[in-house]
């Protein structure tokens, strides 16, 4: 049977990959991370192992310049006295220095606490304390000030490292490149030292302590073994045929586990790794550095799908109608494929035509040279993965969390099924509690919670992980994923309501920027509603309406009845009791500084409810 993703990319054009040398490479003697760069460095030998981008042009950094970064601030941190299960605190950006800093200190059998640049200063303060860290490294001026606001409230950090050079830093903000210095000294003087260090690094030692986000607001710190995430790595790269004709764009945030997983299977199998300079930076970048695989999140997905549908609407009608064709041919023939059924010769010759005239450019502004993404983070509407599978862009779902390193199942390039997150990965398992839990376990799975015995106890209860998700398997071991455990609504009925299901329906429709399915022990189910704000006043000057303000807008009938209506149009097939009846506008989008989403775009569910607890009672009292 010729696997779906080949075939279609065949017929399109698209390069094929066929499977290297480089997969069976040995594996048995990584058992750390400290192992893998050095197995990665010694084996591929590239002259651009990283790339990252420069007064305009991207710069190749080599696997010998890497590995002797690492070492360099690997001694140097030591020299400064930072010894084996310190916790060295890191907060920057994606760029080589976050590879140098992670590899160094856990080089030196220290651990790995990163942050969120976009964490305002009391949270890193916060985090700072319950994880005692010793020393940070900081990227730029403005995480440097966030720290030195909050240094004075913690007594346990003794060194600062900042990456950019900077005005006025203090004795304690010691540079980057001073460090470098300090360690290439150190190991002139005594390299015998900072072997022991790297020798001494254990796999059931902890590597990272990554602080999950929390939906609720409560964050804690999951302490991830080099064991984890070295297992959660070989099966990853064994699921996937990268090899050094790869490159991948690297721009979620590294601190997040999902992205530095990502980036350790790309170094182990020799794939080039260019940093993006930002997320809003993410589609020049691609044209520029021209990946072949990249990781990614659904909202990278619905940005692009939002950005492709507006440039439709905005079309003279005539163009309008050549892509509204063109997509009817890509879903038509697609479908086809994805049921492994016969494309009929007239749908081959028409697919061929619309695939050069219109699909070829989308994928052009992808780079022209990607063969797939994959996705996590956050569930990914099936809306959007069949979309762009219709035009040529396939995107490979998995599912994990901090917690697992974080794959525990993930879509396969020569097998998937749109719509699931793939089949469970070689060493893991997973099994369905009686409640419909995804349970799992394996050598992926962390350590515990830092500092939180009776968390983690409740996590692992039974022996094995809870991930408070809910899902099933299929006959062929593909997992779908339906909800979130505490997030099931129960209606006054006592009827249960999964809201993910409904706002992912919500998705693909572009009068919404957020929606927030609520009604939780309540007669029926209701929504709070973001509106795209330049579509609703389009559609407000369509229906002749006016207002003195933004916020006068919303309160007109006429536009929460036509939101309400876009609602109940994009979620067919709901039972009635799953139905939205009615809704509230909200003038503002959500944000992560007001606290309404995580630091990866997700709604903090609870904390909205709180926070408009007010105008969610008047939907159920007028």
């Amino acid at each position: 049977m010729a696997p779906k993703a080949r075939l279609i990319q065949e017929e399109k054009g698209i390069p094929v990959k066929t499977t290297s040398s480089a997969r069976n490479a040995p594996s048995a003697s990584i058992a750390t991370l400290v192992d893998l760069l050095e197995y990665a460095c010694r084996t591929y030998r590239r002259p651009d192992a990283l790339q990252v981008k420069r007064n305009g042009v991207y710069k190749p950094v080599s696997s010998s310049e890497l590995q002797e970064s690492v070492e360099q601030i690997g001694a140097g941190l030591a020299k400064l006295g930072l010894r084996k299960g310190d916790r060295i605190a890191l907060l920057s950006e994606n760029r080589p220095e976050w590879a140098i800093a992670d590899q160094g200190i856990l080089s030196i059998g220290a651990i790995n606490v990163p942050f969120y640049v976009t964490l305002p200063a009391e949270q890193i303060a916060d985090l700072l304390l319950d994880s005692g860290a010793s020393a940070i490294f900081v990227s730029t001026q403005v995480q440097l000030e966030k720290v030195l606001s909050v240094a004075p409230k913690l007594p346990d950090l003794r060194q600062i490292v900042v990456m950019d050079a900077v005005d006025g830093a203090p004795p304690q903000a010691m540079r980057f490149s001073t460090v470098l210095e300090i360690g290439r000294v150190a190991l002139q003087e005594d390299r015998t030292t900072y072997e022991a260090l790297r020798r001494d690094v254990a796999p059931g030692a902890v590597a990272s302590i990554i602080y999950t986000s929390g939906t609720t607001g409560v964050s804690k710190g999951v302490m991830l073994t080099h064991a984890n995430i070295v297992a959660n790595v070989l099966d990853v790269a064994e699921v996937f045929d990268f090899s050094v004709s790869d490159v991948t764009l690297s721009f979620l945030p590294l601190c997040h586990i999902f992205q530095r997983t990502v980036d350790y299977v790309m170094l182990y199998r020799g794939v080039s790794i260019a940093y993006a300079e930002s997320f809003d930076t993410v589609p020049q970048n691609m044209q520029e550095v021209r990946p072949t695989v990249v990781g990614s999140v659904p909202r990278f997905f619905e940005k692009m799908y939002a950005r492709i549908n507006e440039a439709i609407r905005l079309s003279p009608p005539k163009k309008q109608k050549m892509m509204t064709c063109a997509l009817g041919v890509g879903k038509e023939y697609s479908q086809k494929v994805l049921d492994r059924r016969p494309v009929p010769g007239v749908l081959k010759l028409k697919h061929a035509l619309v695939d050069r005239l219109v699909f070829s450019k989308l994928r052009t502004k992808l780079g022209g040279r990607l063969r797939f993404f994959i996705s996590g983070g956050a569930p990914l509407d099936k809306a959007l993965a069949d979309f762009f599978f219709s035009v040529g862009v396939t995107i490979l779902e998995g599912y994990g969390l901090t917690e697992t390193s974080p794959v525990i199942t993930v879509n396969r390039y020569q097998n998937f099924k749109l719509g699931t997150v793939g089949q469970v990965l070689k060493t893991v398992e997973v099994k369905i509690a009686e409640d419909g839990e995804i349970l799992t376990r394996g050598p992926n799975v962390m350590l515990g919670y830092y500092k939180r015995e009776a968390e983690t106890h409740e996590a692992m209860a039974g022996g094995w992980f809870h991930t408070g998700d809910i899902g099933s398997l299929d006959s062929e071991g593909f997992l779908r994923i339906t909800d979130r455990k505490k997030d099931v609504i129960v209606t006054a009925s006592g009827k249960n309501v999964a809201p993910q299901k409904i706002e992912g329906m919500l998705k693909t429709n572009p009068y919404f920027t957020h929606v927030v399915v609520i009604g939780n022990r309540r007669p029926y189910i209701s929504a709070l509603v973001v509106p795209n704000a330049d579509r609703l006043k389009a559609q407000a000057d369509f229906l002749g309406l006016s207002a003195g303000s933004y916020a006068e807008l919303l309160r007109l009938a006429p536009l929460k009845d036509f939101l309400l209506e876009q609602i109940q149009a994009s979620t067919p097939g709901l039972a009635p009791f799953e139905q939205v009846k009615r809704i509230e506008l909200l003038e503002r989008e959500f944000s992560i500084a007001a606290g309404e989403l995580t630091p990866k775009m997700s709604v903090r569910r609870q904390f909205v409810e709180m926070k408009y607890e007010d105008l969610i009672d008047r939907i159920y009292v007028s």
